[in-house]
């Protein structure tokens, strides 16, 4: 059984309550002028951050506003290292001038999805934080190429699960627009929180149940009741005796 688990949520995208979701989680991935947000949203997230007492992590994503960064990109090992790093340094600059610093690093959509499977992705993305500041922990798909990646740069790593997205057989995101990718009942998705955060399972498309580290869990917050779910989230977890704190 697990005592402990991060919490943590997509926000500076623009889509969605924040400041309505923010109080219920413990690290945000803040959103870094790639898919989505700029300078202003990036700054007003880090403050809410820090009014709450939540983790700051970078949310890159592929430069791609019109798909919301979810359609994959022909991308080099190079070009996916400058994107990277590009927008952690956007982020960080931005978070220095607030007097706050970043813990981790989550990609977002399509670049996430492919670091999950394609070694070469997930390495990019792996040296450009180490590069960058090896202190920040990576956020990658629970048993991924990405999470591999990080660790055998001696990186620190989260494995992450999800609250309202349904899995394939392989431990992977059922793809968006999949029946089941993506839970909209509530009590659906707290019934798999519970079974992740404190048996480390999940009950995949077809039926079987799926053994996956939980170290944090992510709630998509551009969905249009985020905020309901996070808070009913939370509970749960405090519900059932497991600590909700940020890596």
């Amino acid at each position: 059984m697990s005592a402990r688990i991060d919490f943590n949520c997509d926000l500076g995208e623009g889509c969605g309550d924040d400041a309505a979701i923010l109080p219920y989680v413990s690290s945000a991935n803040i959103a870094c002028g790639g898919h989505a947000g700029d300078e202003a949203t990036m700054r007003e997230t880090l403050r809410l951050c820090r009014a709450h007492g939540v983790a700051a992590g970078a949310h890159p994503g592929y430069e791609d506003r019109e798909h919301f960064g979810r359609r994959a990109l022909a991308l080099s090992r190079e070009q996916v290292a400058m994107l990277v790093t590009g927008q952690l340094a956007r982020l960080a600059a931005i978070a220095a001038d607030e007097d706050m610093v970043l813990t981790h690093v989550k990609p977002h959509g399509a670049l996430y999805n492919l670091a999950a499977d394609d070694r070469t992705v997930a390495e990019a993305i792996a040296a450009a934080v180490a590069e960058f500041d090896p202190r920040l922990i990576v956020f990658g798909l629970a048993q991924s190429e990405l999470t591999d990646a990080a660790q055998r740069l001696g990186l620190r790593v989260a494995h992450e699960v999800f609250a309202e997205r349904g899995y394939a057989a392989n431990g992977r995101l059922l793809p968006r627009g999949q029946p089941g990718a993506v839970i909209e009942s509530l009590d659906e998705a707290i019934a798999q929180v519970r079974e992740l955060a404190l048996h480390g399972r999940v009950r995949a498309a077809g039926g079987d149940t799926i053994a996956l580290r939980a170290d944090t869990l992510c709630l998509h917050g551009d969905r249009s009741d985020a905020p309901q779910f996070a808070r009913a989230v939370r509970a749960a977890l405090e519900a059932d005796g497991v600590s909700v704190a940020a890596w």
